[in-house]
C-alpha cells in the first residue's frame, strides 16, 4: 500500500489559500481516480471517503497497487498526528509515504520531489519528521513564492492566489497530481526526473 497526503488547513476558510495546494492534489487525483465514490475519468467506482487518522481519507486501487489518500484535519501544524496514525495502522515503511506540501521558497509553479531532506520551514513536513522519528520519507513540494517583502510569510502562505494566476496554480497541481502518479508507479527517483524544476 501506499500513503499520499496532502497537507492543508480544513474548513472553507481556507479554500483556495497557498497553504492548501496540497489538499488540491489530493483533490484533482480523487476525480481522476474516483476516490470518494462516483466514477473518475477512468469509469471506476471506488470506496467513498472516511472520516479516520484525524483527517479524510480516501481508497482505491492503481493497477496492482493499493492507494490511501490522505488530507489531515488537524490543521497544518499538527499535521504529523495524522500520518503516523495511518502509517502505523497499515505498518507502512516510511518510503511508502509520499507528502505533498507548499513551499513558499520555491517560484510559483516549480515542483520539487525527493525521498529525505529537511523541512524547509514548512510547519506541517517538519511535525511530520519530528512525530515519524525521521526526514527519511519522499515529499513533494509545490512553489506558491516568492513571498512579496512587505508581507510576513503566515500572511502569505495563509492568503488567497491572485485570480489572474488561477490557469497558472491549476496547471501546477495537475503537474502535481501526475507527478504522484509517477511516484506510484515508478518511485522516488523516476519521478524526480521527469516533474523536478518542472
Amino acid at each position: 500500500m501506499k500513503l499520499v497526503v496532502g497537507l492543508g488547513n480544513p474548513g472553507k476558510k481556507y479554500e483556495g489559500t497557498r497553504h492548501n495546494v496540497g489538499f488540491d492534489v489530493i483533490d484533482e487525483l480523487r476525480r481522476r481516480h474516483g476516490f470518494g465514490g462516483g466514477k473518475s475519468d477512468k469509469g471506476k467506482t471506488t470506496v467513498p471517503g472516511k472520516s479516520r487518522f484525524s483527517g479524510e481519507t480516501f481508497e482505491a486501487t492503481w493497477g496492482s497497487e493499493k492507494i490511501l489518500l490522505l488530507q489531515p484535519t488537524t490543521f497544518m501544524n499538527l499535521s504529523g498526528k495524522s500520518v503516523v496514525a495511518a502509517k502505523d495502522f497499515y505498518k507502512l515503511e516510511l518510503e511508502d509515504i509520499l507528502v505533498i506540501c507548499d513551499d513558499f521558497q520555491l517560484p510559483l509553479g516549480r515542483l520539487r520531489i525527493r525521498k529525505t531532506g529537511s523541512s524547509g520551514g514548512q510547519k506541517g513536513l517538519e511535525d511530520c519528521i519530528r512525530r515519524l522519528g525521521s526526514p527519511d520519507f519522499p515529499r513533494l513540494r509545490l512553489g506558491i513564492g516568492p513571498v512579496p517583502a512587505q508581507w510576513e510569510v503566515v500572511d502569505f502562505v495563509l492568503g488567497q492566489f491572485d485570480k489572474s494566476l488561477s490557469e497558472e496554480v491549476k496547471l501546477m497541481v495537475v503537474r502535481a497530481a501526475d507527478a504522484v502518479e509517477a511516484w506510484v508507479t515508478g518511485g522516488v527517483t523516476e519521478a524526480a526526473n521527469r516533474y523536478n524544476g518542472v
